[in-house]
Formats: C-alpha cells, sequence, structure tokens
C-alpha cells in the first residue's frame, strides 16, 4: 500500500530556490554593469606635428571592447566644438568646425578593440592646443584629454660683425620666425658649445619667437664658429658659420721701423722728382692733348659695342617669348594615352569604368590595402610607366578647388603623411584655398590671370624638364628643371569637391 505524500513537498521546494534565483539575477545584473564601465585612454605626452603636416592623434578604451556601436568624438578642450564626430556606425560632418571641413579622417581599423586613430591633414597655427577623446555608449561616457604641439622652424642665422668689445669683435647671431621657444648656441669647428655673451628671446606681435645671440671672438680663440638655432620639439636645427679674417685685430707690424726710414729717404727723392716734373711738364702737356682724343676714340667705340650688345640681347628675349609661345604647340605634339591605376587609388576616390576620370566619393570605400596603394592622401596614379622619351597629356579640371597634378616616381612613399616635393620624388602644381603653387621646397606661388579649365603636363625626361600649361589661354604655368632617376607616372590628387578630375585627349573635347 503507497504511502501518502505531504502536502507541504512542492511549496517547500520552490520557497527554498526563490532565494537563491533572486542572488543569482541581482548578481548578473552587477556584472552587466560592471562590464558597461571604461576609461578612456590617451597618449601620457604631447603629440608634436609640423606645419602643413599630419597629425594623428591616438585614444583607446580599457578594458579593451568594441566601440562600433557607440558614439565617439573628438572635441576641442576650451570650447567643446566638434573637430570630428562618428555616430551610428558612420561619420557626421553636420556639427563639425569649419576649420577642419576635409581635414580629418577617423581611422577606425581596429575599432572593435576599442582603439581609434583621428587623422589631422594640413596642419595649421590654430591646430595648436588640448583636444578631447569622447567616447559614449548606451549606459556609459568617458573621456580624455591629449595634446597637439605644432612647431616648425624658423630663418635661417643671420650673422654680423658688430664692432670691437673687451679687446675682441662682438659677433651677433639672430634668427625669426620660430613657431615655438628656440634654442641658440654657438660652436667652434670641433661642434664644441661656446660660451656667449648675451642671450635675448622674444615673442613677436603675431606670436613667433625670435631669438638674438652674441659672442665676443679674441685672437688668441677660434675664429671660425657657427651659430646653431635649434627647435627642441621637432629636434631639428639651422645653422650658419662665420671665419673673423685676422685684419679685425690690430697689431703691431715689425717693419713699421723700416718703413720710417724708406719715408726719410722718399723726402729726398721727392725733392729731385720736383725737378724732373719741371723739365717734364712740357712733354705731359703734348701727351694730355693726343690722349684726349684717344679717349674720345675709345669711348666712340664703346659707345657702339654697348649699342650691339644691347640689340643683341632683344632678339634673345623676343626669341624666347616666342619659344615660351610655341611651347604648349609643340607639347602637344607628343600626346599620349594615360589611363588611372585602380590599384593606386585611395579608398576615398572614385574611378569611371574608362579609367579616365576620378572623382572625390562620399565615404571611405572597402578596398584590398596593397602596398600601391595610397591610405593617407586622396591620391591615383596613372597606369602608365615613362622611362625616357617626351609624353604630354591634358587634365580637365572644370570649377574645382583642391587638386594636384603631375608626376612622381614610380618607388614614392604611398603610405601615411607623404612629403611632396621633388627630393622625395613628386614634381608637381596644385590649387589649394584659391591659391595656385609649384610643390617645390619651399612652395612657388603662380601668378594666375585666367582660371585654368584645363591643365597640360609636359614630361621631357631628355631635357630633364616637366612643364605645366594652362591650356584655356595658351599659357606657360611652371616648369621644374633635373635629372630623373627611375621610372616616372603620372600623378593625380582630388582634395574635394563633387565634380571629377577628366583625362582628356590633347586639345580634344573632355566628353560627357
Amino acid at each position: 500500500m503507497m504511502g501518502k505524500v505531504p502536502s507541504f513537498s512542492v511549496s517547500s521546494t520552490v520557497s527554498s530556490a526563490l532565494p537563491g534565483y533572486v542572488a543569482l539575477c541581482l548578481t548578473l545584473q552587477v556584472h552587466r554593469l560592471v562590464l558597461a564601465q571604461f576609461t578612456v585612454i590617451g597618449p601620457e605626452h604631447p603629440v608634436t606635428a609640423s606645419l602643413g603636416g599630419v597629425a594623428i592623434l591616438p585614444c583607446h578604451l580599457s578594458p579593451r571592447m568594441s566601440a562600433e556601436n557607440m558614439e565617439v568624438a573628438w572635441l576641442r578642450s576650451h570650447d567643446s566644438a566638434v573637430v570630428h564626430l562618428y555616430r551610428d556606425g558612420q561619420d557626421q560632418y553636420g556639427e563639425q568646425m569649419l576649420e577642419y571641413r576635409g581635414r580629418t579622417e577617423l581611422l577606425r581599423d581596429d575599432i572593435t578593440n576599442g582603439r581609434v586613430f583621428l587623422r589631422i591633414r594640413d596642419i595649421r597655427p590654430s591646430d595648436d592646443g588640448q583636444y578631447t577623446c569622447f567616447f559614449q555608449s548606451s549606459v556609459s561616457s568617458e573621456a580624455a584629454l591629449l595634446e597637439l604641439q605644432v612647431a616648425d622652424l624658423g630663418s635661417d642665422p643671420d650673422i654680423s660683425v658688430e664692432g670691437h668689445q673687451d679687446g675682441g669683435i662682438r659677433v651677433v647671431c639672430r634668427s625669426s620666425g620660430w613657431n615655438s621657444q628656440p634654442e641658440a648656441q654657438w660652436r667652434n669647428l670641433q661642434g664644441k658649445i661656446l660660451p656667449s655673451a648675451s642671450e635675448d628671446i622674444s615673442q613677436e606681435a603675431n606670436g613667433l619667437f625670435q631669438t638674438e645671440i652674441s659672442i665676443v671672438i679674441t685672437e688668441e680663440s677660434n675664429q671660425k664658429v657657427s651659430c646653431c638655432v635649434r627647435n627642441p620639439q621637432l629636434d631639428q636645427e639651422r645653422e650658419t658659420a662665420i671665419l673673423i679674417s685676422e685684419l679685425f685685430f690690430p697689431r703691431i707690424n715689425p717693419w713699421m721701423v723700416a718703413l720710417g726710414v724708406i719715408l726719410s729717404l722718399l723726402a729726398v727723392l721727392m725733392a729731385l722728382a720736383s725737378y724732373c716734373f719741371w723739365r717734364q711738364r712740357r712733354a705731359k702737356e703734348t701727351l694730355r692733348s693726343d690722349k684726349e682724343s684717344e679717349k674720345e676714340t675709345l669711348l666712340s667705340e664703346w659707345e657702339g659695342e654697348k649699342e650691339a650688345l644691347r640689340s643683341e640681347m632683344e632678339k634673345q628675349k623676343a626669341e624666347y617669348e616666342a619659344a615660351k609661345e610655341l611651347g604648349l604647340t609643340r607639347a602637344q605634339g607628343y600626346a599620349a594615352d594615360v589611363t588611372l591605376d585602380p590599384d593606386t587609388a585611395n579608398p576615398w576616390l572614385v574611378l569611371s569604368e574608362d579609367r579616365k576620370r576620378v572623382s572625390r566619393g562620399d565615404k571611405r570605400r572597402t578596398r584590398r590595402n596593397n602596398p600601391e596603394r595610397f591610405d593617407g592622401y586622396p591620391c591615383v596614379l596613372g597606369a602608365e610607366r615613362f622611362a625616357g622619351g617626351r609624353r604630354y597629356w591634358e587634365v580637365g579640371v572644370g570649377d574645382e578647388t583642391g587638386w594636384d597634378l603631375g608626376v612622381c616616381r614610380e618607388s614614392v612613399r604611398r603610405k601615411g603623411g607623404v612629403t611632396l616635393t621633388p627630393e622625395a620624388g613628386y614634381w608637381a602644381v596644385r590649387l589649394r584655398d584659391g591659391r595656385y603653387e609649384a610643390l617645390t621646397d619651399p612652395r612657388t606661388p603662380l601668378p594666375v590671370s585666367v582660371r585654368p579649365g584645363r591643365v597640360g603636363i609636359f614630361l621631357d625626361d631628355e631635357a630633364g624638364e616637366v612643364s605645366f600649361y594652362n591650356v584655356t589661354d595658351g599659357s606657360h604655368l611652371f616648369t621644374f628643371t633635373g635629372t630623373f632617376s627611375g621610372t616616372l607616372r603620372p600623378y593625380f590628387c582630388h582634395w574635394y569637391g563633387a565634380a571629377p578630375l577628366i583625362i582628356a585627349p590633347a586639345g580634344g573635347n573632355l566628353g560627357p
């Protein structure tokens, strides 16, 4: 016979398990809240960048967690204005400061690990200062401060000799235009630092620093010295040397005694010479008349030579002007078929199917990060490779306000910040902020009277020249001269704007 089950067994079991269930739920909730907490960490030391260069501002979360679904913002610390904003999985530009428009890019390749980088291009003096890196999730938000220091080199030291002082020669060195407070010092030939007589560093009205340092050089000390002015932030310096001649140091000549004897003898000889002069005076008067006649003849011949030289110079000038006017017509005779190489295109660029047009996209595209691709600047190379000979092509720029055009070595650097100078392998001209420039070091302003709607590029490898023409009015813009080594390729950079850059036939239409 089965025993009777007690009626209180089920309710007793539930009552005993309820406290444990509640404790588990509280534990899980607390654990969730703990996981939602994080800390934002920035660099321990200020980030340093040069004027016109690129700055990378890093920031990451601790502990490591994904920030893809978070709001990430970079703000100027003094007024909380938006430098760059990432929200809902994409960049937001509606609230961005005008002065940073088109110059910032959020590098989020490692955002799933909570690590992001802000790239700021074309660094300006106003970019100097503190920034706030801000992360916000659905339940928490944190921020970190970091500092960007903008630095640049000033002018070459100017050395001048400013008289005698303390038995020696006082030499003064001056340099101005330094973005941050520089360090100045004197050195000898062996690089040893010499004590200075005075030092003065002051800040000008434009906020830049100037320095003045002096030294007293004696006859017994080193007479060849150099003035070195250094930027401690960039660890770069400018230096000028000077040699103080012994003529600055007066001394007693041992021949002075002999000179006194000679002067006495000269007094006797002068008396004798006076007698001879009297006898020769009449003969000289006759010779003077002959010399005046000869002088007039020489002057007449010289005037004739000057007139012939002036005529030759005017002829050469006219020939040069005529050759310059024929330069574009001659260059168009070497027209080359140029197309774009998609393997080198920056992810922000969009190429047409015929690879004749390049425009700036509204978002960064996913492309294979091969070694040939530009990842820092919005650039692309031509598919053609030139080694020797002459080539000419034209590019329609329309009303675009930000572009680079020219040639570069095939071996140029394409990752991160790129130095756009002939020394780095780039020969190009640029339109930026309404200014036309040749990318020399330093930049060369280009006077343009008629805005070019089309630019012609002529590569003459045999003559070592790259010339640029305003096809709109046929004028010559600029010519680089030098010796090219290695293979060269056409170079294009589309900084901003919606309209494309179009590769066109020489003298032909740009197409639809």
